[in-house]
């Protein structure tokens, strides 16, 4: 059974960081496409980061340049030693979100090899979620 727990979050302050970490157990494949997802109340679920296996990532406009994505361990993951990490920089108030770590086998590309977004709807796995707020 795959699970992923979410942990890190808090409330900061305007130009603050965060980080956030998600535990992955129970994944049984190498192949793996892994994203953050947040969402405030009354809105749909938005993609704002994702990487895959072989390391390539995507980030949403409004995070580029300020949150990081990234995998330690990807190679161990079917040994549940993998980590999924966000680190979240130069905060702004319309970054309060709840925030989720997703997971499924991979991430479709274009024509480039660039990743592009998956629906929301089509991971399978999701973490419990941790809330993010950041104050003016």
């Amino acid at each position: 059974q795959v699970q992923l727990v979410n942990s890190g979050g808090g409330s900061v302050q305007t130009g603050g960081s965060l980080r956030l970490a998600c535990t992955i157990s129970g994944y049984r494949d190498t192949n793996y496409c892994m994203a953050w997802f947040r969402q405030t109340p009354g809105q749909e679920r938005e993609a704002i980061a994702a990487i895959n296996n072989d390391g390539k990532i995507k980030y949403a406009d409004s995070v580029k340049d300020r949150f990081t994505v990234s995998m330690a361990n990807g190679k161990a993951i079917m040994d549940g030693k993998a980590i999924l990490s966000l680190d979240l920089n130069n905060l702004k108030p319309e970054d309060t979100a709840m925030y989720y770590c997703a997971a499924e086998g991979w991430c479709p590309s274009n024509g480039r090899g660039e990743l592009v977004w998956h629906d929301a709807a089509d991971f399978p796995y999701w973490g419990q979620g941790t809330q993010v707020t950041v104050s003016s």
